[in-house]
């Protein structure tokens, strides 16, 4: 079983790490562009409208629409046919999914109380798995795949909590009638896999209509990637070591998506979106509530969340560590956990309309995700391989 989810997931693995440090350096080349010289043009191309979106809006909407397409397509996979396909699995990287968004949120409202800026409470809440992977893949054999696999886990249901709390939370102005067309297209997807329709280009031909309706109906337009990835069929293959993509049409899918989103999509949102001005900005935007909300969220709540969660599971005894991993190995990557660039910076602009909030947000995912990610590598480097002595449970 070992064996066959290594294989199911390394492709993934992989990918991931090497898109999150392309991701890296597109946001490291945003910041330095953004207080260069080239400053102004940057902004400026970022509000030039093409059509009736702004450059920056068809980034955000219609590219991160295919993120989140991806990210559905992940979440399925790994619920039906991967890691997370039955409960025993689900308990561990869940539970600690759930508490690494709560508490993150909790920490950011601690902060920002009585300043009109907590609609940005979800800010610190999600888990950057490009970045986590791209770190934690510097250290090769340091660390057991089996924690690779927990944080992939984790970061799978993580993304799936951002998308539910985007659709409640960051909603507004909905317009019945688009609502009401974009529900009746998908219908039509779940009505084409459920006449066993394998061919993908009726799911993407609808699927550009549903991310029309949806954009029109007030609901964020890449919601409609996640709705479009749930209704692709997915053929289990219980009885195989991996999955075989010819077969399945999510991995065909998925694996199509895998460059473009890792190497295209999200270096390009980074860059649009990590660009923050540091002309001016003085000791009080660094002290900021929002930006010590956020940094504080991710570098300390995260961690006490993920890693105080899975030390109640464990001494409890309805959940083990990872295979072959320690104590300060799980600290370490509980602590990785806090970076959370790419749907952080996400939810930032969703949550704010003010340019300053945003910024400060923009601090704080920075200064967060940095210390999050120099520690977590710290601490991993120089975590003992050594597996605990308790004895590993069979689930």
């Amino acid at each position: 079983m070992a064996g066959r989810i290594q294989n199911t997931i390394r492709r993934f693995l992989d990918s991931e790490s090497s898109g999150g440090i392309l991701l890296m350096g597109s946001a490291v080349l945003a910041l330095i562009v953004a207080n260069s010289p080239w400053s102004e043009a940057y902004f400026h191309a970022l509000h030039v409208y093409l059509g009736p979106l702004s450059l920056q809006h068809w980034i955000n909407d219609a590219l991160m629409a295919l993120f989140f397409l991806m990210v559905g397509l992940e979440i399925k996979r790994e619920m039906v046919d991967g890691h997370l396909s039955s409960w025993p699995r689900r308990i561990l990287p869940g539970v600690a999914a759930a508490a690494g968004m709560a508490v993150p949120a909790l920490v950011y409202l601690f902060f920002t109380a009585g300043t009109g800026a907590t609609h940005g409470w979800a800010i610190p809440s999600a888990t950057d798995i490009a970045f986590a992977l791209g770190v934690i893949s510097l250290l090769g054999s340091r660390v057991p795949t089996s924690l690779k696999v927990f944080l992939a886990a984790l970061a799978i249901i993580d993304d799936l909590g951002a998308v539910v709390v985007i659709g409640l939370f960051y909603t507004s102005g909905l317009s019945p009638a688009d609502l009401a067309i974009a529900a009746l297209i998908l219908m039509a997807l779940v009505g084409l896999n459920q006449s066993g329709v394998m061919r993908l280009w009726p799911y993407l031909l609808l699927g550009a209509v549903l991310w029309f309706f949806v954009w029109r109906s007030g609901i964020h337009a890449t919601i409609a990637g996640v709705l479009l990835a749930l209704t692709i069929p997915l053929k289990r293959t219980p009885a195989t070591p991996e999955a075989r993509p010819a077969e399945s049409p999510l991995h065909r899918l998925e694996h199509a998506l895998i460059a473009p989103v890792a190497y295209l999509i999200i270096p390009v949102f980074g860059f649009a979106n990590a660009g923050v001005s540091f002309a001016g900005v003085g000791a009080e935007a660094l002290l900021a509530p929002v930006t010590l909300g956020v940094a504080m969220g991710l570098a300390l709540g995260k961690v006490v969340g993920i890693f105080g969660a899975v030390g109640v599971l464990v001494r409890l005894d309805w959940a083990d560590l990872p295979a072959g991993a320690s104590w300060m190995q799980m600290f370490g990557t509980a602590l990785l956990c806090g970076i959370g660039f790419t749907m952080s910076l996400f939810i930032s602009i969703l949550a704010f309309d003010q340019v300053l909030l945003q910024d400060e947000a923009k601090i704080g995912i920075l200064l967060g995700s940095l210390v999050s990610g120099i520690a977590g590598y710290t601490v991993l480097r120089i975590a003992k391989r050594e597996a605990p002595r308790r004895t590993q449970h069979a689930r």
